[in-house]
C-alpha cells in the first residue's frame, strides 16, 4: 500500500483586518464618550462655585449640540477627502483641549467657548457618520450589527466615564474630572493613527462578507468635500422621505442627549437623590443601551426598519409620560423599569436610521445621514435649552418630560410613513 501523502498543517484563520478597524473605531467612539456623561453631573458643582444659571450652562451645552450635529455632514466628506484617521486624530485632540481648557475658566463665556466650541466640533467630526462610514466600507456582511456595536461606543463610554466623574465632581471637584475626559481623548490618539485605514484594499483586503468573484471597489470620492456635503443635503432635501427622517431623529435628539442626557441629573437632584446615585442611574441607562443597540443593529438586518422605529418612539413616549411620578429621592424598582427600558431604547433608533438612509439614497446614504443626525444634535439643543429654561420659570422639569412624550407620538409617526425605494418602484405606473 502506497502511503497518501500528509497535508501540511493548517495555519490558523485570522482574524478579518476589518474586526480590528471596527475594534478601534470602538474605542475612540468610546474615548470621545468622556464629555458626552459629564455635563450632567457637572451642572450642579458649576452652579455651586459660579452662580452660573441652568439656562446659561444649557445654553453652552445647547451650542456643543449643534455644532456636533452641524460638524457631522462635513465630517463624513472630510473623511472621504483627507482619510479617517486624520480626522479622528484631530477631532480626539480638540475633545482634549475644550476638556483640560475648561479647568481654566473664571467666566460664563468661556464655557461657551470650551464645552461649545471646542468640544462640540471634535464630538462631530467623531459623530455617528464615523461610525456608518467604518460600516459601509469595511463590511457587507454584518453591517447592521456592526453599525449597532459601534453606536453603542458612546452608551459603554458613558458607563465608563459616568460615576467616577460624578464621585470625584463631588468628592475632589469638578476640575479634576473633566481632566479624565481630556486623558482619555488623548490616550485614544496613538491607537487610532496606528490601526485605523480608510479602506480595505489599503489593508490588501475585501470587505467582509464580500464575494471575491463579483465584488468590485466602489469609486472613491473625489472633489471638495464641503461641496459634496452641501450637494447630499441638496439631493436630500427633494425627497419627502428625508424630512420624515430629519424630524424624527431631531425628536430622538431631543429626548435622549437634550432632556435625559443633560436634565435628569439635575432633575433628580430637585427631588432630593444623592448626584451620584442619580448618575448611577444614566450609567445604567448605558448599560442597557449597550444591548439594546446591538439588539436593533440586529433586528434592522431581519426586520422592517420604519416598524422598528414606531415601536422604539412608542416605548420611549411612555416612559416619559410617567417620569414626573416616578422621580423620588431615593431608587426604587419602578424608577429602575424606566431607567431599564429608557437604556434599552436609548440609541436603538440609530441603526434603522442609517439602514433606511443607506437604502433610499444609495452612494451618498453616509453623508445624507450625516445632515439626519444634524438634524439629531439641533433637536437636542433645543431640548437641553428649552428644559433648562422651563426648570428656571416653573421650578421644575415636569412639563419638559411630559413635551418630550408628545413628540415621540409625531415621531412615531413620521417613521411609519416612510417610503422605501421598493414602495415607490411599486407604486409607479407601468409602461404598456
Amino acid at each position: 500500500m502506497i502511503p497518501s501523502p500528509q497535508r501540511p498543517p493548517s495555519s490558523p484563520r485570522r482574524l478579518h483586518a476589518a474586526w480590528w478597524v471596527a475594534a478601534v473605531a470602538f474605542l475612540a467612539l468610546l474615548a470621545a464618550a468622556g464629555f458626552r456623561a459629564a455635563p450632567g453631573a457637572l451642572l450642579v458643582p458649576l452652579h455651586e462655585e459660579f452662580g452660573w444659571s441652568t439656562s446659561v450652562m444649557s445654553f453652552a451645552v445647547s451650542i456643543n449640540l449643534v455644532l456636533y450635529g452641524l460638524t457631522a455632514p462635513f465630517a463624513a466628506a472630510l473623511m472621504d477627502r483627507f482619510g479617517v484617521r486624520q480626522i479622528v486624530a484631530t477631532a480626539l485632540i480638540l475633545i482634549a483641549l475644550g476638556a483640560g481648557g475648561s479647568v481654566f475658566m473664571t467666566a460664563s463665556w468661556q464655557l461657551l467657548v470650551f464645552w461649545g466650541v471646542l468640544i462640540g466640533l471634535g464630538t462631530g467630526s467623531m459623530a455617528l457618520v464615523f461610525a456608518a462610514t467604518v460600516a459601509n466600507r469595511w463590511f457587507v456582511r454584518r453591517r447592521g450589527l456592526v453599525m449597532g456595536v459601534l453606536t453603542a461606543g458612546s452608551a459603554t463610554g458613558q458607563l465608563i466615564f459616568l460615576p467616577p466623574v460624578a464621585a470625584i465632581a463631588e468628592t475632589a471637584g469638578w476640575r479634576p474630572a473633566s481632566l479624565i475626559v481630556a486623558v482619555a481623548a488623548l490616550a485614544a490618539v496613538p491607537i487610532v493613527w496606528l490601526v485605523l485605514r480608510d479602506y480595505p484594499e489599503d489593508r490588501g483586503a475585501l470587505p467582509y462578507g464580500a464575494d471575491p468573484e463579483t465584488y468590485a471597489a466602489p469609486p472613491r470620492a473625489t472633489g471638495g468635500a464641503t461641496r459634496r456635503a452641501w450637494e447630499g443635503l441638496t439631493f436630500a432635501v427633494k425627497h419627502r422621505s428625508f424630512w420624515a427622517l430629519a424630524i424624527a431623529f431631531a425628536i430622538c435628539g431631543a429626548t435622549t442627549n437634550g432632556l435625559i442626557g443633560i436634565h435628569f441629573i439635575p432633575s433628580a437632584h430637585d427631588h432630593g437623590m444623592a448626584t451620584t446615585a442619580a448618575a448611577g442611574l444614566l450609567a445604567v441607562v448605558g448599560v442597557f443601551d449597550i444591548a439594546g443597540t446591538i439588539a436593533s443593529g440586529w433586528l434592522t438586518d431581519k426586520f422592517d426598519p420604519r416598524k422598528l422605529l414606531v415601536a422604539y418612539y412608542v416605548f420611549r413616549g411612555v416612559g416619559l409620560l410617567a417620569l414626573p411620578w416616578l422621580l423620588s429621592d431615593s431608587i426604587h424598582p419602578s424608577m429602575v423599569v424606566f431607567v431599564v427600558i429608557y437604556g434599552l431604547d436609548w440609541v436603538a433608533t440609530v441603526p434603522p436610521t442609517a439602514a433606511l438612509c443607506g437604502e433610499i439614497f444609495g452612494d451618498r446614504g453616509t453623508i445624507v445621514f450625516g445632515w439626519v443626525f444634524a438634524a439629531h444634535q439641533l433637536g437636542a439643543a433645543a431640548a437641553a435649552l428649552g428644559a433648562g429654561v422651563i426648570r428656571d420659570v416653573f421650578g421644575e422639569y415636569t412639563y419638559a418630560w411630559w413635551g418630550g412624550a408628545a413628540l415621540c407620538v409625531i415621531a412615531a409617526a413620521l417613521s411609519i410613513a416612510i417610503r422605501r425605494p421598493r414602495e415607490v418602484a411599486s407604486s409607479m405606473p407601468r409602461k404598456v
